[in-house]
């Protein structure tokens, strides 16, 4: 029976430590600092994560029950309630979300070799924000109505993979489209995104940029046909056309063709119209891609349902930042983890599941998953959502 380091603290070592401390330094997140150190702070932030704690005061329940433990899981100094209060209030933000970005960067290498489709070697990213409602006399700051205040989280995903790219947190009040100003676009690559998005002058430096965009059209928007390619009515496609904007303030902003897909679902019987300046991929590929945006969607209702990211454990706007991005850095260190220990038969749902029972055992990390007793059927959770196993 293995007898050595306990699972949490196995699976922290898949934190590049090196990286972690160059965050720190270059906030200065210890400075001052005599023993709860930013190392500590996470460490606790991600075992609230992981174990779906409710609050800092349950976080602190678990871990003092197991006192003789948090030497070696790795967490150092007076663990309490204060320490853990301040250091989320006043510790800078941008070291967990630099720090996320690495880990973010390691996910991406290992899940380089999944492609959305066999035609497109380019990245595709699926463009997307999800609003997360606060209680306006607890986050004042983050007011956008008269009786609520709430935060956006604008998120670009690589897709098939479902690994955050580009996450921007700001407040609710400001419009989806204003985060296409903030985006540094790669050549050849591929942004779908849903009709918030559509204004002529941002989709045309997407286009100078080398990139390719997808979105819904609008009614509003009057677009003139230049002339009909051939269609295949068969696979869905009503028409496929060439088009140029219809007003002159829009062909000023957009001084280019784009290209029009109309699609019927066969659900439904409902008609989509999609908008492009890729000019060479099928229209059947097209709609196809624009289908693959849904992934984006379920990911937000995913870390919505399973890590603690609708509750807030501290009410200031550095407290809340630093919450969503150690939460986004479990997530990415669970989908590094399924990927180095050839774990892809499990959904990302069963890995937290297990880790959110073990943290204090003594069990080795990859036998925990390889035990038959532990085998998941993914078809008798009918009604948990998997990002991993669409």
């Amino acid at each position: 029976m293995y007898s050595g380091r306990l699972v949490f603290s196995q699976l922290m070592d898949f934190l590049p430590r090196y990286a972690f401390d160059q965050c720190v330094t270059k906030y200065h997140g210890n400075s001052k600092v005599k023993h709860f150190t930013c190392r500590s702070q996470f460490y606790c932030m991600a075992f609230g994560q992981l174990t779906y704690r409710n609050s800092l005061r349950d976080i602190l329940a678990c871990l003092t029950a197991h006192q003789d433990k948090l030497y070696h899981m790795g967490i150092r100094g007076g663990v309490s309630l204060n320490n853990l209060s301040n250091a989320n209030m006043n510790r800078d933000w941008r070291i967990y979300a630099e720090f996320a970005q690495v880990l973010i960067n390691i996910a991406r290498k290992l899940y380089s070799g999944e492609h959305f489709s066999d035609e497109i070697s380019e990245p595709v990213y699926a463009l997307d924000s999800t609003t997360i409602s606060l209680s306006l006399i607890l986050f004042p700051w983050a007011g956008f109505r008269n009786t609520r205040s709430g935060i956006k989280l604008h998120t670009i995903m690589e897709l098939p993979s479902s690994i955050p790219t580009f996450i921007e947190i700001k407040e609710a009040r400001q419009n989806d489209v204003n985060i296409l100003d903030e985006l540094i676009l790669e050549p050849g690559a591929y942004y779908i995104m849903d009709r918030a998005y559509v204004d002529f002058e941002r989709l045309y430096k997407i286009t100078r940029s080398g990139a390719f965009f997808i979105t819904r059209t609008k009614r509003n928007i009057k677009l003139k046909r230049r002339y009909s390619r051939q269609k295949d009515s068969s696979l869905g496609i009503t028409s496929d056309q060439i088009v140029i904007a219809e007003s002159e303030r829009l062909s000023n902003m957009y001084p280019a063709p784009l290209r029009r897909v109309r699609y019927r679902a066969p659900e439904d019987g409902k008609v989509y119209g999609f908008l492009t300046n890729n000019f060479d991929l099928s229209a059947q590929l097209i709609t196809e891609l624009y289908k693959g945006r849904w992934q984006i969607e379920l990911f937000f209702k995913w870390i919505k349902q399973h890590l603690r990211i609708k509750s807030f454990f501290g009410y200031t706007i550095n407290a809340v930042k630093t919450q969503i991005w150690i939460a986004v850095s479990v997530y990415v260190l669970v989908a590094i983890i399924r990927k180095r220990l050839d774990l892809e038969q499990y959904s990302l749902y069963n890995i937290l599941q297990v880790l959110s029972v073990t943290p204090f055992c003594y069990d080795e990390l990859s036998q925990l998953f390889k035990d038959s007793e532990l085998q998941f059927d993914g078809n008798k959770i009918s009604n948990q959502l998997s990002l991993f196993n669409l």
